[in-house]
């Protein structure tokens, strides 16, 4: 099993940034990648960006391509997801999960963070 903790999300203004980090603890032997996800109300869930757990691959949503960031702290098994330039579109929850090596798929969640973007 793999735990993820999600922190770093709030609210902010149009134009502002925020970063949300991502803590993996347990077998995270297991994992082979890391996600953003995001999901607004009404809306399906999308994914927001991803990094190779080495870190040496990474890929943003064209949604968010220039504002958006991914990284990784490889001695804290901690991702994070950079957000600048924020619109009122970004607000949504966000989810950090992670790929499970066997299966390819994002199996394992976290609870999610709200993001609002609002003056």
């Amino acid at each position: 099993q793999v735990q993820l903790v999600e922190s770093g999300g709030g609210l902010v203004q149009p134009g502002g940034s925020l970063r949300l980090s991502c803590a993996a603890s347990g077998s995270i032997f297991s994992i082979t990648a890391m996600g953003w996800y995001r999901q607004a109300p009404g809306k399906e869930r999308e994914l927001v960006a991803a990094i190779s757990w080495s870190g040496d691959k990474t890929d943003v949503a064209h949604s968010v391509k220039g504002r958006f960031t991914i990284s990784r702290d490889n001695a804290k098994n901690t991702v994070y997801l950079q957000m600048n330039s924020l619109k009122s579109e970004d607000t949504a929850v966000y989810y950090c999960a992670a790929q499970e090596l066997s299966s390819g798929a994002f199996v394992y969640w976290g609870q999610g963070t709200q993001v609002t973007v609002s003056s």
